[in-house]
């Protein structure tokens, strides 16, 4: 891949379609802050991004069934009967060998409040053949109208799995599958992706996970981001400036890219804690808590957030 070659991938002017995966605060108390939560979604959607909840940012791993049901009515409850919005199905902690029926359990109840559901990798499929791993797909995602798929690196989970090009073309060769989330931090394993999407299924949705290559929407990506939780107006406002191919873009891509090199350096999965500090400096939410089983960051990072709050005026 060259770069002339890249550069001939550029699309400008190009309407993209953005997803926040959104955090959950969480109180004082170590509870969840359901009204701040909501407030939150509801801000983000106005800013003109769908919402996705229980992803990562949203510690679905560390949440009970009960809580991820929570989590679903309050969405819907904070967005209306109608707001679409991406809801991941996570089955690591589930019990069961029918790894296709522990998806539709949960697919199901996504589908009852009107979400979308995306597909979170399993262990349970490591080290399986291809075939196997796309009959499973296949089975999970049958008789729905929307379902995506996620590729996730191992140094957000070690549930994920970074897919061959044969995987990918036979998620492509599912038609309930719209689109999938590629989040391996790579972006020429993100280019091949758009590549095989352009040449097999061009309708497909590759949504850049790469929040250390937020430029990824610049060659063909849209996105689904935790970083764009952090402030989805400015986010919004990026993807507007490129649609319209104006030149303030790059001041404003550059510094949110500044704020996910930051917030997403290693130990990647304490980036939650990040995004509560930062939202918490941004008045979006009363505390920088986060789940009490999530990583954290040393205090001195909160005045690495507030220089990125500053450059992002906010």
């Amino acid at each position: 891949m060259t770069i002339e070659s890249l550069l001939q991938r550029k699309k400008p002017r190009r309407k993209i379609e953005g997803i926040a995966a959104a955090l959950l605060p969480y109180d004082n108390n170590g509870k969840i802050a359901v009204d701040e939560f909501q407030k939150h979604l509801v801000a983000t959607q106005a800013a003109g991004l769908q919402n996705a909840v229980n992803m990562d940012t949203g510690y679905v791993n560390y949440l009970s069934d009960s809580e991820k049901l929570d989590v679903l009515r309050w969405t819907r409850e904070a967005l209306g009967p109608t707001t679409p919005f991406v809801a991941g199905a996570y089955i690591e902690h589930d019990h069961g060998d029918d790894i296709a029926a522990l998806y539709r359990r949960q697919m199901s109840e996504i589908k009852k409040v009107g979400g979308t559901p995306i597909l979170f990798q399993t262990r349970r499929l490591h080290g399986k053949s291809n075939a196997e791993k796309a009959a499973v797909y296949q089975a999970a995602a049958k008789g729905h109208d929307k379902v995506l798929a996620f590729e996730l690196g191992q140094m957000f989970a070690p549930n994920g799995e970074i897919f061959d090009d044969d995987m990918i073309s036979r998620l492509l060769d599912i038609p309930e599958i719209k689109g999938m989330k590629h989040s391996s931090l790579d972006r020429l394993i993100e280019l091949k992706r758009l590549d095989a999407r352009d040449k097999i299924r061009p309708d497909f949705r590759i949504y850049t996970g790469n929040d250390l290559g937020i430029d990824m929407i610049e060659y063909g990506s849209d996105y689904l981001l935790g970083l764009a939780t952090f402030a989805p107006e400015k986010f919004a406002e990026r993807d507007q400036l490129w649609a319209t191919d104006d030149e303030k873009y790059f001041a404003l891509s550059d510094a949110l890219q500044y704020l996910g090199n930051v917030a997403f350096r290693a130990p990647v999965p304490a980036y939650k804690h990040s995004a509560a500090a930062f939202l918490q400096i941004t008045k979006r939410i009363s505390t920088g808590r986060t789940h009490p089983q999530s990583p954290t960051r040393p205090a001195w990072d909160l005045g690495m957030m507030q220089d990125c709050a500053r450059r992002l005026s906010l």
